[in-house]
């Protein structure tokens, strides 16, 4: 079918970054774009959101929320990650219940697999508890600030935690063409939303002194071969790299395999540390920073 749109439509279309698109997605975010020569450049967002202004978005991606951390005293974070599919404890109580009373044997299998993930989000909440309930009795330069993706599941037990105990807490959200928001349990002022996903693992590790992985999909996977590419490389300081959940890790990870093909070095095994208590994953942090 032809298309009714004219050439300066569809060359404006070009020039127009997936930025854009993105903002489409937030509709209720999104600014009406008027092309307009006398805004100043940076208040115009037609031209903010052109592929060649790419490289400026890049940047002040990077500086905002740099800049919003410094400036409220975040220096030192725990990053957790994990899978945003997790529930509580309670919801996955509340799905059971629901699929029983329907007698649904489909809906049971799954509320019980909800029944089993739920641990995790109770271990990722206890787990920020234990560093937000250190950090608070710490100097303001040396406390340490739960930071997480920002969404549902695993980052919301973790955000929750530290929450909990009166600690701000730290969210990194990411626009996706799915609606997604920050939880509830990120302090307002230390939540971002970020378009490029490099940028936003840029600043995972900047403030980075530990990173603990519960189980998860391919976002949590991508973060954490990120880090460890990372530290392996010498390209960031060595940091305490935790897997929560070792049964989990070790049947997904065999990393002997790697070890015996000698794609990795026998000491690169060294770099995880395979824990399942909240204490324990806060015990592998104290070890290593001599707290």
């Amino acid at each position: 079918m032809k298309s009714t749109q004219t050439l300066p439509q569809l060359l404006t279309e070009q020039r127009l970054a997936d930025a854009w698109a993105d903002l489409l997605n937030h509709p209720a975010e999104a600014t009406v774009m008027q092309a307009n020569a006398y805004r100043l450049a940076f208040a115009d967002p037609e031209f903010m959101l052109r592929r060649e202004t790419r490289g400026l978005r890049i940047q002040l991606e990077m500086l905002k929320p740099d800049l919003d951390q410094a400036e409220q005293g975040i220096e030192h974070t725990v990053v957790v990650f994990g899978s945003a599919r997790f529930v509580s404890p309670e919801a996955a109580q509340a799905m059971l219940n629901d699929a029983q009373k329907q007698a649904d044997p489909e809906a049971i299998k799954v509320a019980e697999r909800h029944i089993r993930n739920a641990a995790h989000y109770e271990q990722a909440r206890l787990f920020a508890q234990v560093v937000a309930n250190y950090s608070q009795a710490q100097a303001a330069d040396k406390r340490l600030y739960i930071c997480t993706g920002g969404g549902p599941g695993i980052m919301e037990a973790a955000n929750r935690g530290a929450h909990e105990v009166g600690a701000p807490t730290v969210g990194l959200n990411i626009a996706l063409p799915h609606e997604q928001s920050a939880n509830p349990y990120v302090t307002p002022a230390l939540s971002f939303k970020f378009h490029y996903f490099a940028l936003r693992k840029m600043h995972f590790m900047m403030r980075a002194k530990a990173l603990v992985a519960f189980p998860g999909g391919f976002g949590t996977l991508d973060e954490l071969f990120e880090v460890i590419t990372l530290v392996q490389t010498k390209k960031a300081q060595p940091v305490p790299i935790v897997l929560f959940g070792s049964s989990y890790w070790k049947r997904l990870l065999n990393l002997d395999v790697m070890v015996e093909d000698g794609v990795i070095s026998p000491e690169d095994i060294n770099l995880f540390h395979y824990v399942d208590e909240p204490q324990a994953a806060w015990d592998v942090i104290a070890r290593f920073y001599g707290l």
